[in-house]
């Protein structure tokens, strides 16, 4: 894949650079990881995920998955084989591993299941009800009338109440 210059969008965009950075760090780590173990990424609902990887052969404690910062990373540690076993092929890879997955703002990880040789995380996208689209009611022109003679009505008292108090006098030398 060949390399994309940011370098415009900083300077026109504001507020962009993240989302700069994001781009460059994903397709630079997209080149560099291997292709060890396959991996799937299933859309399982509106805001719902699941990562599903190939991991034959490995036991749910020789696994660890983290998440720090918005990347969630899975790691495979095979203990070394001290036998002394001869294959005449050897078509199951056992090798250690480690996958990484940048996750956006609001996902994070609810669970992960280790069934039939295959390792399921399971991630869902929370969004804050402040970031949340709202409904805002119309009300009508008679309720809005209401309202601003009652607001003009309390300006005339409180006028009316400050014309009625003493004056102090100042004296400005």
């Amino acid at each position: 894949m060949r390399n994309l210059d940011l370098t415009p969008l900083y300077r026109s965009a504001i507020g962009f650079d993240r989302l700069a950075s994001l781009l460059d760090t994903m397709t630079t780590s997209e080149q560099n990881q291997p292709a060890y173990p396959p991996y799937n990424i299933e859309l399982t609902g509106d805001d719902s995920y699941c990562i599903s990887m190939a991991v034959a052969g490995f036991e749910e404690s020789e696994l660890d998955i983290q998440v720090e910062q918005n990347l969630l990373t899975v790691s495979g540690k095979k203990p070394s084989d001290e036998s002394k076993r001869q294959f005449l092929h050897r078509g199951i890879a056992a090798r250690n591993f480690e996958r990484r997955f940048q996750l956006a703002d609001h996902v994070r990880v609810t669970d992960a299941a280790l069934a039939n040789g295959l390792l399921h995380v399971q991630l869902v996208r929370e969004i804050p009800e402040a970031m949340k689209p709202r409904k805002i009611e119309i009300s009508s022109g008679k309720a809005l009338q209401s309202e601003t003679r009652a607001e003009q009505a309390g300006n005339a008292t409180a006028s009316a109440a400050s014309a009625d108090a003493p004056k102090v006098a100042t004296n400005a030398a």
